[in-house]
């Protein structure tokens, strides 16, 4: 048995293939399958199955396309409820794929139709299965039971089912038994994730904190408690996935060349004006009314956290990246990009058109300015989570997926703000939605945090006040 994993580090997203003499199947994959084609032709396999551990709310999945093209047969749970030819399997199924046995496992809990695969060679029988998890069980964390009440299940009955097929079923096997999840650290899918290859039951039962010894009830209140924010677009995702997505291709194709007229006109008809370049850029020049959000970070979930699914979108990229931002756009469902700007923003400037630009403090100058007899306010923008871990003193909080429905609340600030997060990232694309919503006189400070701890400054731990 051969397993090749496929880690999109943008969406913390792991997807493998499971190969034996000359046969394959896929399990979770994303939406731009070539890599996937790529790998079975350089290796001479027959793709038989397509299996999806649930329908995943985070990302777009290319099983659709991938089965097309390749002639594979769909793997679903029971409870899936899709609307396209698929195997519908329960609790005892069996798949062959060369000599591995697949073995499906019924683990409903993040989702009602979660499964996870048992993988076991008959080449090597006495060694123990691997097991494929999706979201059920990740290194460090389980799959969050909080993203299906907008439709009538609540949390705390996914939970008590996740508790029942994590007991009942997964740790009922060996600790040397591999562990393969469909996550790692980063996803929203769940609030303590570790980045690994791979993990093993037995290190999960001594480090994950959902496996302690702990009643089902204790369970329940341990994973709903703290989760991080659920992206808006989630429940979108797992529309898309249950339907099966329009073929990538002719997403790319629709997005074209805009000339700076063309861009203008489309924001002046509704469209959200995307700009996809690192923050030094977008810091030293913009078009007003953009929003920031940088390929080179978490970009496709900040993208889904922050901007409307269905909503136009145009594009403003580094030129050579435009093609990738449409593309990292669709991965998530925003299949609504209708142009990018021809040259980028120097396009923009050399027509004269307006621009903006903001001011990124480094610690010394920030320092400076809270010494100043007209202190700036100065807002962290991290996740609750990080805050409470540690914070600058003095600062105001909103976590900047809250922020776009919460910046009003800073309109009526008459000092200066400047923003931080963990790193510079985050706060570039607070500036931009600040900035859109008629705050003007505000910066960040470079390197967030980590450069003020760094430099000395004053920490606060477990802030007395922490504004959700």
């Amino acid at each position: 048995m051969v397993i090749e994993r496929f880690y999109l580090a943008c969406l913390s997203h792991a997807s493998y293939i499971i190969s034996s003499n000359g046969e394959a199947a896929v399990i979770d994959p994303q939406r731009d399958v070539q890599t996937y084609r790529d790998y079975l032709e350089q290796h001479g396999l027959r793709l038989r199955y397509v299996i999806e551990t649930h329908l995943h709310a985070d990302f777009v999945s290319g099983h659709l396309e991938l089965a097309g093209a390749t002639g594979a047969e769909i793997v679903m749970g029971r409870h899936a409820g899709a609307a396209f030819p698929h195997r519908a399997v329960e609790d005892g199924d069996l798949l062959r794929v060369g000599t591995i046995s697949l073995r499906v496992l019924e683990t409903p809990g993040h989702t009602p139709e979660g499964i996870t695969i048992a993988a076991s060679d008959e080449a090597t029988p006495d060694e123990p299965a691997s097991l494929f998890t999706g979201d059920t069980l990740f290194a460090g964390d389980v799959g969050r039971p909080d993203l299906l009440g907008a439709v009538g299940i609540t949390k705390e009955e996914l939970a008590g089912r996740l508790y029942d097929s994590l007991h009942g079923k997964i740790l009922t096997f060996p600790d040397e038994t591999r562990v393969y999840p469909a996550h790692g650290a980063g996803s929203s899918c769940g609030k303590a994730l570790r980045s690994v290859e791979f993990s093993t039951i037995g290190t999960e039962r001594m480090t994950n904190y959902a496996l302690k010894p702990m009643s089902r009830e204790e369970f329940i209140v341990a994973i709903t408690d703290g989760q991080p924010d659920a992206p808006a677009y989630f429940l979108a995702d797992a529309a898309i996935n249950r339907q099966g997505a329009p073929e990538l291709a002719l997403v790319i194709t629709h997005a074209r060349a805009f000339a700076a007229d063309e861009l203008a006109d489309a924001v002046h008809h509704g469209a959200i004006l995307l700009d996809t370049r690192d923050a030094d850029a977008f810091s030293r020049g913009y078009i007003p009314g953009s929003i920031n959000i940088g390929l080179d970070g978490q970009f496709a979930t900040w993208v889904g956290t922050l901007l409307p699914i269905g909503t136009p979108l145009v594009i403003v990229a580094e030129p050579g990246r435009e093609e990738e931002s449409v593309l990292r756009c669709a991965r998530v469902g925003y299949d609504s990009v209708s142009g990018y700007l021809a040259g980028g923003i120097a396009t923009w400037v050399k027509e004269g058109r307006p621009v903006e630009s903001f001011r990124r403090l480094d610690v010394a100058e920030l320092q400076d300015e809270l010494k100043s007899g007209q202190p700036p306010l100065v807002l962290d923008v991290r996740r609750d989570g990080e805050r409470a871990i540690k914070s600058i003193p003095g600062t105001e909080y909103i976590t900047l997926s809250r922020l776009p429905e919460r910046a009003g609340e800073l309109k009526d600030v008459s000092r200066p703000m400047v923003v931080h997060c963990a790193g510079g990232y985050r706060s570039a694309i607070a500036i931009s939605i600040l900035r859109k919503n008629g705050i003007a006189d505000v910066s960040d400070l470079l390197g967030g945090i980590g450069a003020w701890e760094k430099a000395g400054g004053a920490m606060e731990v477990e802030p007395e006040t922490v504004t959700a």
